[in-house]
């Protein structure tokens, strides 16, 4: 049980509010097995925000993912106000593999000593190593502890000012987290930052874990610093999500996104994609269509007309502007939500196959009735006899 914010509001009037809050806010904790939550962010990206506030000063170090890497913008892109207050350094993926170099992510990090590392990302379909992110920072700080001087040693709060801190972003695969499918952040990170969709499959806002010596840091720098009032519909709505992804059948759901996810991913191989990585870990796929001759917004054009939606996607070391892209990003949380299965995979990758080719236009009448079929057997919502 976290400490009751009961009371403790700006506005009269908030008893049943508080009620809620405290109840998403236990629930994060029991789902995560985390210490503290907030629940107030409006989005992924605000949750963010809130702990760059929490941890950081104008000037300070941060190393994290490039955005074609697979980095969410809000992890300093260049693009972003952040990469204007604090001093990013970058890491890519391998070049040839297309994986996440920890010994090259350490040597940046024992070269620049940054204040935050950053890790999890936006379009990664491997496993992350969260026990070795861990193990980057501690060595970091043990540099760090060499080369303090005398002064700085004896100078109260110096090291809790410049010591390393981990954060993850885990998103997209917060669900996989929460059943156990991927490892989890939360015991090697200082702050772990989620949205409550994607693959929780709940109401659209943010989520801040975090260990309790933060816990009046982050809620400063949520409200005031950075929101107003939360949202606390949306806040209640984040309750039952948490609640909701307690359940065994939540598991079972999860279990079938992955294995969706595998499935799609070999069936597009078999077609001649070039699969990123070759395959998934988890809910998500990356094509880099160069080898089709067709950029990611001429595809995803081309689907949508169809009535099968992604999303054009940058893809590593990409040429293209992020407008056009090289590559798209595929996800199964949400054909899986209505019932699909491995079969309806194999079918899907054929569509996007034919979307693809240069008989795309011959074939669209036929793309679009099978899409219909596919909605029709799997309806958002069976009619009650």
């Amino acid at each position: 049980m976290q400490k009751d914010i009961h009371g403790k509001r700006y506005y009269a009037g908030c008893e049943n509010i508080d009620i809620t809050e405290n109840l998403a806010r236990d629930r994060a904790c029991k789902l995560f097995d985390a210490e503290y939550a907030n629940v107030q962010p409006h989005s992924g990206a605000q949750a963010n925000e809130a702990v760059y506030i929490a941890c950081l000063k104008k000037g300070d170090k941060v190393l994290t993912m490039t955005l074609n890497s697979g980095a969410h913008i809000t992890h300093m892109s260049p693009a972003t106000a952040q990469s204007r207050f604090y001093e990013p350094i970058y890491y890519d993926v391998d070049p040839e593999t297309y994986l996440i170099d920890y010994d090259k992510v350490e040597k940046l990090a024992l070269e620049y000593l940054p204040r935050l590392i950053i890790c999890g990302a936006s379009a990664y379909p491997r496993t992350i190593d969260f026990y070795r992110f861990r193990a980057i920072v501690d060595k970091v700080n043990e540099k760090k502890k060499e080369l303090m001087t005398e002064e700085e040693s004896v100078t109260e709060s110096w090291w809790e000012d410049h010591k390393c801190l981990l954060m993850c972003d885990m998103a997209h695969i917060a669900g996989l987290v929460a059943t156990g499918l991927h490892p989890s952040p939360v015991p090697y990170c200082d702050f772990v930052t989620s949205t409550t969709h994607k693959t929780l499959r709940g109401t659209r806002g943010g989520l801040i874990l975090c260990k309790r010596e933060w816990a009046k840091k982050i809620d400063l720098a949520v409200f005031p610093r950075l929101q107003g009032g939360g949202l606390q519909h949306i806040v209640a709505a984040k309750a039952v999500t948490f609640q909701e992804a307690l359940q065994p059948e939540f598991k079972t759901y999860m279990e079938q996104v992955v294995k969706n996810a595998k499935v799609l991913a070999d069936a597009l191989k078999h077609y001649g994609f070039n699969v990123l990585t070759g395959g998934t870990d988890n809910h998500l796929i990356l094509l880099d269509l160069r080898n089709k001759g067709i950029t990611g917004q001429e595809l995803e054009n081309r689907l949508s007309n169809c009535h099968i939606i992604t999303n054009k996607n940058a893809v590593p070391f990409d040429t293209e502007k992020k407008t056009i892209t090289s590559g798209i990003r595929l996800g199964t949380p949400a054909v899986t939500s209505r019932g699909m299965v491995e079969d309806d995979m194999r079918t899907i990758a054929s569509l996007i196959d034919l979307c693809a080719s240069p008989y795309y236009e011959s074939n669209i009448g036929a793309i679009k009735a099978h899409v219909k079929a596919l909605c029709e057997k799997y309806p958002l919502y069976k009619e009650e006899d």
